[in-house]
């Protein structure tokens, strides 16, 4: 099995640092606001990677974190009218109930900044201890960037360029401009924790460390976040940790690409922010997930006004041919074995889930030709579909209860199709069989299926 390492840039071997185990981490949400399309992208990448290397046979315990507290958390409890904390333990439970409703499974530690500030103190206190790290007189602590000569190893930044895209703030209180802090001093009416220097509150980087070594020790096997968080978060996280420990923090780091819409990166400040939610309500878990992992996971994902219709559509699909299967074979319970080892395949490859859903239209035109020969192995074709691909979280629902609620959501039928099918069924009134044989294969080599029925006929793409 091999996994892109955004450390060497280019793919690797994955051998965990204990056998048989890894110990697997990707950053979380700042619960600052609702739950968007990008969380949700990430959190079903990386539950998708776990369930992957437990069906591998690992054994993975996988951490992921709530940012509890920062600027952006405080300001929006002030505009509540709630304390910060109060705010907080609102928005995580507004935003788990949006990732259940898009059917991401929960990892096997939530880790979150406020439970860990002992943790934090003390690993900004070693790092003093040990000169990487500085108060100053205001009370904050920051890390001396030129006590690790390392820094920028993973973003490939040198100091020229580290401040390109990096707030800089206090830099009177800095011994450098790049420089970042680990601990930042409470102003007035400010949540806060009592700490050496005094009242304060982490840095943002601090808390994946700390809350990453306390749950797992000095090393971890694999860690992810977005793109965005390559350069300052996972530089910085790197730093810290490996000047603390002396031993290298992460064997794989692994970054997912960004949500565009209409080819433009997704921001609050371009108003092109699309709320999880607000999808869920027009679109099934299916859909979202066929949609963000066709892309391939290091790929940017653009977001155009048909992604998500279209892709509904095809899953759409897919159910209607599992439900005529399964209603035309109902005591078939053999399996295509071949599916699951092409699909291992594909994920061994980088988790290159892209790969196995393309797989997916010819087994189906498989199944729709198989259907119309009455031929058994349509039902064997879709049970392994169905049991194989419910790791990437599709075809996890029954087929007519899915086609109820989505099923009328699919994109209209071309006018040619429609026309030929009509011309057809003219044709077979006529009792013309031989036309409306040719009018048969025209509409399939158009890419549909056409069933007839005692109420008429059904178009269905292959």
């Amino acid at each position: 099995m091999k996994i892109y390492n955004s450390l060497t840039r280019r793919k690797e071997e994955f051998v965990p640092l204990e056998p048989g185990k890894v110990k697997m981490y990707a950053c979380g949400i700042t619960v600052s606001g609702e739950a968007h399309i990008g969380h949700a992208f990430q959190a079903i990448l990386y539950d998708i990677f776990r369930k992957f290397l437990e069906k591998k046979g690992y054994e993975v315990t996988y951490a992921r974190n709530y940012t509890d507290v920062d600027d952006k958390i405080i300001a929006r409890a002030r505009e509540a009218g709630v304390p910060a904390d109060e705010y907080a333990k609102r928005m995580i439970e507004k935003i788990d109930a949006s990732m259940r409703r898009a059917d991401v499974g929960e990892p096997t530690l939530w880790l979150k900044a406020t439970q860990n500030i002992g943790n934090i103190i003390s690993f900004v206190a070693e790092l003093i201890r040990k000169g990487h790290a500085y108060p100053a007189e205001n009370g904050d602590v920051y890390f001396d960037v030129d006590t690790f000569p390392a820094y920028g190893q993973l973003s490939g930044r040198d100091k020229e360029d580290m401040l390109d895209g990096v707030r800089v703030e206090n830099d009177g209180e800095k011994r450098h401009p790049y420089d970042f802090a680990l601990w930042k001093a409470a102003k007035e009416g400010e949540i806060s924790w009592d700490s050496p220097w005094g009242k304060g509150r982490p840095g943002w980087h601090i808390e994946c460390s700390a809350m990453i070594r306390a749950a797992f020790g000095d090393q971890i096997d694999i860690h992810g976040g977005g793109r965005d968080l390559i350069f300052p978060h996972h530089e910085n996280e790197i730093a810290q940790s490996e000047a603390l420990t002396g031993k290298q923090f992460v064997k794989y780091w692994t970054h997912n690409g960004l949500i565009k819409v209409n080819g433009q990166k997704m921001s609050k400040s371009l108003g092109n922010s699309l709320l999880l939610d607000d999808l869920m309500d027009r679109f099934s878990p299916d859909a979202l997930k066929f949609a963000l992992l066709s892309a391939g996971y290091r790929g940017d994902v653009n977001v155009t006004d048909d992604l998500f219709p279209s892709a509904e559509a095809h899953v759409a699909r897919f159910y209607a041919l599992i439900a005529r299967a399964e209603e035309r074979f109902p005591g078939e319970r053999g399996m295509e074995t071949e599916i699951d080892k092409r699909f291992d395949a594909a994920m061994e490859d980088d988790f290159n889930a892209a790969l196995a859903l393309a797989d997916l239209y010819g087994y189906f035109r498989e199944v729709a030709r198989l259907l119309e020969a009455g031929d058994a192995r349509a039902r064997r074709i879709t049970n392994q579909v169905r049991e194989t691909y419910s790791l990437l979280g599709l075809f996890r629902q029954e087929p007519q209860a899915y086609l109820a609620k989505y099923g009328a959501k699919q994109a209209p039928l071309p006018a040619e199709v429609v026309a030929l099918a009509e011309e057809r069924k003219a044709a077979r009134a006529a009792k013309d069989w031989a036309k409306s044989d040719a009018l048969r294969e025209q509409i399939r080599a158009l890419g549909y299926a056409v069933r007839d029925g005692k109420d008429g006929y059904t178009l269905e793409k292959i």
